[in-house]
């Protein structure tokens, strides 16, 4: 799939990094108009006169599901960005309007663009999650049960694309190795296992005609990576809630790894003892592996891998640069492949 060129960005439009980490005016903001209001400047960005920061306001027409009323608590204190071990970046952030309009989710249709236009019947009251498998609590729990014990974080990450473009992106959510300990993972657990929704109703790619994926969407982590302390469940971006179209409600984000990885709006996490199937190396196993960790070394058969466009790209500017073995997360990860073969174990 080739990358599309984006229309110029206005710098008024693009986000300061001195005001995004004014912590102080970030958390500020009614939350009921996190739903409803656009501010003036770059769309969906607005900040209050007091409080802790900036925060994205999400626009209605985004963001078509509000949320149940314990969201409120637990998006009125986020933690910020802690600035070591990975989990933040100088690196300017990329606009808000990029983040939530140009995204690869099949579900919605295979242009960068269908994701924001095909997921207006797109529902995420009620959801829950099924844990399966080799875990000592297995069960249905919804979204509530999922996110009471866990306080909320920002992490600021690089995204980085096998399609070779990339992105810099602030998310709120948790640790899931946190997760993993609450429901107590046995001996057997060797891997973790992901879904995303089957829904051909709200999601018109699913019942595409022309789809090649067999459906629902599933990824896989080895146990070690799923513990590592860079592994998150993000619930949020920009401060607010997650559209459908970045992976409503919950998602994975898993940073060192290219972004098919980070599987969307998760319906089942299955502990297992055999590494699973995942959707991409099904169906291209010569172009998808099962570790997708980045790696400028091995190329992809259509996208060369020892570079990147890092979204906006402008008439001006094509933003090129040099990608980095494990997108820049080498100090944090590397050790976990100690040993393997990474252009074989791709």
């Amino acid at each position: 799939m080739l990358i599309k060129s984006k229309p110029d960005i206005l710098p008024s439009e693009i986000t300061p990094e001195s005001v995004y980490h004014d912590r102080r005016r970030f958390i500020a903001g009614s939350l009921s108009a996190a739903f409803g209001v656009a501010s003036v400047g770059l769309p969906g960005l607005a900040s209050a006169a007091d409080g802790d920061g900036l925060r994205a306001q999400a626009p209605t027409d985004l963001v078509r599901s509000a949320p149940a009323p314990w969201w409120e608590d637990k998006f009125a204190s986020i933690a910020p960005a802690v600035k070591t071990g990975g989990f933040s970046t100088s690196e300017p952030l990329t606009p808000y309007r990029d983040v939530i309009s140009y995204n690869n989710f099949y579900e919605f249709g295979t242009d960068k663009g269908d994701p924001i236009a095909n997921s207006k019947q797109f529902k995420v009251d009620p959801w829950s999650v099924a844990i399966e498998g080799e875990v000592e609590k297995p069960g249905v729990y919804t979204l509530e049960d999922i996110l009471k014990p866990h306080a909320l974080e920002e992490r600021v990450y690089r995204l980085r694309c096998v399609e070779r473009w990339s992105m810099v992106i602030p998310w709120v959510g948790f640790s899931l190795a946190d997760l993993i300990k609450r429901f107590q993972p046995t001996s057997k657990a060797k891997y973790v296992e992901f879904f995303t929704l089957l829904d051909p109703e709200t999601m018109p790619g699913q019942r595409s005609r022309f789809t090649t994926i067999s459906w629902p969407y599933r990824e896989g982590l080895r146990m070690d990576e799923a513990m590592n302390p860079l592994t998150l469940l993000a619930v949020g971006v920009y401060g607010n809630y997650l559209p459908p179209q970045n992976g409503a409600p919950i998602r994975l984000i898993v940073p060192w790894k290219y972004g098919f990885k980070s599987i969307k709006s998760i319906v089942k996490i299955r502990f297992t003892e055999t590494q699973p199937d995942t959707s991409w190396n099904m169906l291209a196993a010569n172009e998808y592996g099962f570790y997708a960790n980045v790696n400028p070394e091995v190329h992809h058969p259509r996208w060369r891998q020892d570079m990147e466009t890092r979204l906006p790209q402008t008439l001006f500017s094509s933003s090129r640069i040099d990608t980095q073995p494990f997108n820049g997360y080498g100090e944090q990860v590397a050790s976990l492949y100690k040993g393997m073969d990474l252009s074989k174990n791709y």
